[in-house]
């Protein structure tokens, strides 16, 4: 008898995510997580437990790679509202050069389990309260920097930005190409 495979539970949680994202949760399999991560389905069990621990595990990984990613973007060096601009359109360049035109994790977890998985919806929230806090704060910079109006309620603008990154990102999913997405990021640029 051989020896069991190993495998990287990093790689696997990895691997899950991408299947999580490209699918959804309820459209993903165990024989799909099986069949991506490599390994027989009772190691799959023995090292996550069940499909919806690996799910969490596979959302803080989006977490922690993608969704930060755009935190960054938008605490770079430059004026405000390019920055902000440049934020939105790789987003929207990134998001429709997936061939699988999957749009955000987060977005997508939102509009599938919202209300219904507790612990999903927890995480999602948490993501869009960081978001739309280092929208805010760039909103406060532009502020101090003279390049948007200082009586401006910097929440709510932190609020606007966040739904309209959300509103991108499912658009995104079935956009035939940028021209609608680019009038939305400079419509909103302008505005502020």
């Amino acid at each position: 008898m051989g020896r069991p495979k190993q495998f990287d539970p990093d790689a696997a949680v990895e691997q899950a995510m991408e299947v999580f994202w490209r699918k959804g949760y309820a459209a993903t399999t165990p024989q799909d997580l099986v069949d991506a991560i490599g390994i027989g389905r009772g190691s799959l069990y023995n090292a996550f437990g069940s499909k919806h621990a690996l799910f969490d595990k596979a959302l803080r990984r989006y977490r922690d790679s993608q969704a930060l990613a755009l935190i960054e973007m938008l605490e770079g060096s430059g004026p405000v509202k390019d920055r902000l601009r440049k934020t939105l359109r790789f987003l929207v360049e990134m998001d429709l050069a997936d061939p699988d035109q999957r749009g955000c994790m987060a977005v997508n977890v939102a509009a599938e389990l919202a209300g219904t998985d507790e612990g999903a919806t927890e995480l999602v929230r948490r993501m869009f309260d960081r978001t739309e806090g280092a929208f805010r704060a760039l909103v406060e910079e532009g502020q101090r920097a003279g390049e948007i109006a200082s009586g401006r309620d910097a929440h709510a603008i932190g609020s606007l930005l966040l739904n309209t990154v959300v509103g991108l990102r499912l658009m995104v999913r079935v956009a035939e190409g940028p021209d609608r997405l680019s009038r939305v990021i400079d419509a909103m640029v302008d505005a502020l």
